[in-house]
């Protein structure tokens, strides 16, 4: 005798089930949603430059819990919420920061060291940083849709919803974006090897 199935909250077929999310066990829907969208959202943060990326996540997720029971649209309603919980808490993370005092950022003239670190030599200058390099020459906008669409991985839709703005805005601003990653790491890589 075939003992009955018991359904596995990771499975992309109880994820389907929960598309609507009327009636559904909230707890259950915030497993989901949590193990759907921690690391979207934790690579988020840390591409916006957040000091402390899995406290804010942490933050996201607590703010959400609540709003479960009222959510509407799905997964994809709960995508949009979560990340715009998570653009909040990043625009509140750079507030806090200018009221904060400046430090001394590292001064690589006034480095007495005679060889570069082992750090430098084995991952090259350009490495260390990952996206958050790349991202540095940007403006702030053109980081932001950046970071929303490609880290984050949500629509013109919802990225237009987050930054206050029309989806032909946002179209624009992604183009423009990535029309000057690509001008800057041509130029760096010329200036790298040439």
């Amino acid at each position: 005798m075939e003992e009955p199935r018991v359904p596995n909250a990771l499975a992309d077929e109880d994820i389907d089930t929960y598309e609507d999310m009327d009636g559904a066990d909230p707890a259950v829907l915030f497993g989901i949603v949590y193990r759907r969208l921690s690391g979207a959202v934790l690579g988020y943060l840390r591409a916006r430059g957040v000091d402390d990326p899995e406290a804010v996540t942490q933050d996201v997720f607590l703010a959400f819990f609540p709003k479960i029971g009222d959510l509407s649209g799905g997964i994809q309603g709960a995508k949009s919420l979560v990340f715009s919980i998570a653009h909040a808490r990043m625009v509140d993370h750079y507030r806090r920061r200018e009221r904060a005092p400046d430090f001394s950022p590292y001064d690589a003239a006034a480095d007495t060291r005679s060889s570069a670190s082992a750090e430098d030599q084995a991952l090259g200058q350009a490495a260390i940083g990952g996206a958050s390099v790349l991202l540095e020459g940007l403006s702030g906008e053109h980081r932001e849709v950046l970071a929303l669409r490609v880290v984050a991985d949500l629509s013109i839709e919802q990225v237009a919803g987050i930054m206050g703005k029309s989806p032909g805005a946002v179209k624009q601003l992604q183009r423009r974006a990535l029309c000057n990653l690509r001008d800057q790491t041509l130029r760096r890589n010329k200036a790298d090897h040439g």
